[in-house]
């Protein structure tokens, strides 16, 4: 019989079969109880100890919201709960349990809709319906979206016929008649119902015949399976367009997955996974962990080819600038060039090294190219490893090892809910104590390589050295090359060939002060890309007013070469750099003189090693092309008046005097 019982006679019964939850789903439910009460009685049974209470048999959630409701003083502790009183028979009460519980149906995605759209039309707003139904707003925000979906998509979803992902796939764009005509063309079994194929239908009424699919594909399978071709008679076969998509994507994926499977075979990696796309994006990439490889070292033999080749291509180079090549000329350089480049690309743009023990373990995309063809994408992932989930002694009486690192029977939403949790405790230590902070930031950043590709850290930070603009350009006796060297050669790795994580990041927090600082220079100037001075891609504000705090002297680390700048600049560039030097006088000099003759008169003058004033010799010493000086922003420039400047000082006597009192400044901190 159905009575009513105070909320604190009430307690959990050991008997009810639910034994995991949910708890986003136990918000949901506290929420819906505060905002309409108790819309289903609890079945109970009577408690012979202590006398007078009773045991939840069914309903354990709702009596845990009601408790947790009472707790925050949105009920009264006396609370009146309805209750069907069972007598206590055993099996029939854990019947009962089984079966409220089995017999639950979750609500259809589509019933979802219509009842948000309800108390839309009833005057609510949605952050009003997200706080009664105890979800969020951008919950309530998608089901209104689904609920605009043209009716024969929604019928779907209501029918079961597609799943939520497959919804939201159609509601990717407003347009009804669209999705009708998407949903008309999966209907027909042309293609398999994946979402992120719907998405493209979607944004795409037909597809160029020059389209990477398209070529993947091939015109004769497309039209072997019914697919259609609208083509222009009196233009080429890339205007074509393939009117089809359904029949080319199915054609495609099925395509792409032989050719996954084939490489997986051939290169004997865990996992190949095709992608349509011409990129791996991040939602592919979740969950997997990134394996660093180091690239292939050079051989000496490869390391002279690439130097005779750069030689050649300043050779080229120089003839394509000089204005008195011909066109004829130019032509030919420009090929020879391109052929150069490529030369060039082929010894250096290889695959990393991947130790064989670990082949097996790693796993990569396949990506489809721009001109059709498979490509196996080169960074590669690895799984994390998921523990298996314990059972409980219940399960295999006596035999159950007694492993205390085991958890025992939590869900996977559970197990991720707790890892957030504790991740925040240990992000509040760590945050708390800044110098573990430093210490840890420095060893993730520079324990990150190739031998520890597959060692997880549990972080996201790194310090990956950017791509660089020109690839195998090398500066083996420049300056600030050969004091990166030195100061690298410099650091203290003992921590670094030891096992494990753990043991290096002991290790390398027992270094000295100066030795961790060391590192952490290291780790963040090998992040710096490259940037020249200017606007445009290759320009970097930041990297100018950097080298303004920092007082650099580009002059006393870099002097333009024939080789490393004349050699590569036309004529005119370099009578502008005479000019600035000493005026027109000095360019006037040189106006007759072969670009050759020329770069070098320029290469010692700037040296400093010609007959001059002491003035001249002093600006020559000093010049630099705009592009390698660090001179204020524009935004710099635009600053208050407070901030510091360097009106009518020169770049080099600036840069020392600012180095100078940074270097006070640090002594003193």
């Amino acid at each position: 019989m159905i009575q009513t019982i105070a909320l604190g006679k009430l307690v959990p019964s050991k008997r009810n079969v639910r034994r995991r939850s949910d708890a986003a789903a136990d918000a949901q439910l506290r929420a819906d109880i505060e905002a309409r009460g108790l819309l289903q009685n609890l079945i109970v049974t009577a408690n012979k100890k202590p006398r007078g209470t009773y045991a939840v048999e069914a309903g354990g959630r709702r009596h845990s919201a009601l408790k947790a409701l009472a707790d925050e003083g949105k009920l009264p502790t006396d609370f009146a709960v309805p209750c069907l009183v069972l007598d206590d028979l055993g099996s029939a009460v854990a019947e009962a349990s089984l079966a409220e519980n089995f017999q639950k149906l979750a609500l259809n995605p589509a019933d979802e809709c219509l009842a948000f759209q309800h108390f839309i039309e009833q005057g609510s707003d949605v952050e009003g319906v997200a706080r009664r139904f105890g979800v969020t707003v951008r919950f309530v925000e998608g089901r209104l979206r689904l609920a605009s979906l043209a009716p024969v998509v929604f019928q779907a979803l209501a029918d079961g016929e597609i799943t939520l992902d497959i919804a939201k796939a159609y509601a990717s764009t407003p347009d009804r008649e669209r999705q009708a005509h998407v949903f008309d063309q999966m209907s027909r079994g042309y293609g398999g119902a994946h979402p992120d194929s719907i998405r493209r239908m979607m944004t795409q009424a037909t597809v160029s015949g020059a389209d990477p699919r398209a070529r993947l594909v091939g015109e004769d399978a497309y039209l072997a399976a019914g697919g259609r071709i609208d083509r222009d008679l009196f233009a080429d076969d890339s205007t074509t367009r393939w009117l089809d998509i359904a029949i080319l994507e199915r054609l495609a994926s099925e395509m792409m997955e032989a050719a996954a499977a084939a490489v997986a075979a051939e290169t004997g990696y865990a996992w190949v996974r095709p992608t349509l796309d011409r990129y791996v994006d991040w939602q592919q990439t979740e969950g997997l962990q990134r394996v660093d490889l180091a690239p292939p070292s050079l051989s000496a033999a490869e390391q002279d080819q690439i130097a005779t080749l750069e030689a050649d291509a300043a050779d080229k180079m120089a003839l394509i600038e000089d204005e008195n090549s011909s066109e004829d000329e130019r032509a030919v350089a420009e090929t020879a060039l391109e052929s150069i480049e490529r030369a060039i690309e082929t010894i250096t743009e290889r695959p990393p090294v991947l130790p064989e023990e670990l082949r097996p373990t790693v796993g990569a995309f396949l990506v489809l190219g721009p001109d059709g063809a498979p490509r196996l994408h080169q960074t590669l992932y690895v799984e994390p490893v998921q523990e298996p989930e314990a059972v409980t002694e219940g399960d295999i009486g006596d035999e159950v090892p007694a492993s205390p690192a085991r958890s025992v029977g939590l869900s996977q939403r559970l197990t991720d809910e707790l890892a957030i949790q504790r991740r925040d405790i240990l992000a509040v230590h760590v945050a708390a104590d800044p110098d573990f902070a430093l210490d840890l930031a420095i060893f993730l950043m520079v324990d990150r390589k190739p031998g520890h590709g597959v060692e997880r850290y549990g972080s996201s930070l790194s310090a990956r050295a950017p791509q660089e603009p020109v690839i195998g350009f090398k500066t083996p006796e420049a300056p600030a090359t050969l004091a990166r060297i030195e100061a690298e050669q410099a650091l203290d790795r003992s921590w670094t060939m030891l096992e494990t994580a753990s043991a290096r990041f002991d290790a390398f927090r027992a270094l000295g002060a100066d030795e961790r600082a060391a590192w952490l220079g290291h780790a963040v100037a090998s992040t710096l890309e490259a940037s020249v001075l200017g606007a445009g891609a290759s320009g970097c504000d930041f990297h100018d007013h950097m080298g303004q705090l920092l007082g650099i002297d580009v002059a006393a680390w870099w002097r333009p070469t024939a080789a490393n700048f004349f050699d590569k600049v036309t004529k005119p560039v370099m009578f502008d750099a005479l000019a600035e030097i000493d005026g027109p006088a000095l360019a006037a000099r040189y106006g007759n003189a072969k670009k050759s003759d020329l770069a070098a008169a320029c290469e010692k003058i700037c040296a400093g090693d010609f007959i001059g004033e002491v003035g001249t010799k002093h600006l020559a010493h000093a010049w630099l092309p705009t592009a390698m000086r660090f001179t204020p922003s524009q935004a710099a420039e635009a600053a208050p008046e407070s901030a510091p400047a360097l009106d009518g000082t020169s770049m080099s006597d600036a840069a020392a005097g600012d180095g100078e009192d940074n270097a006070v400044d640090r002594e003193a901190a």
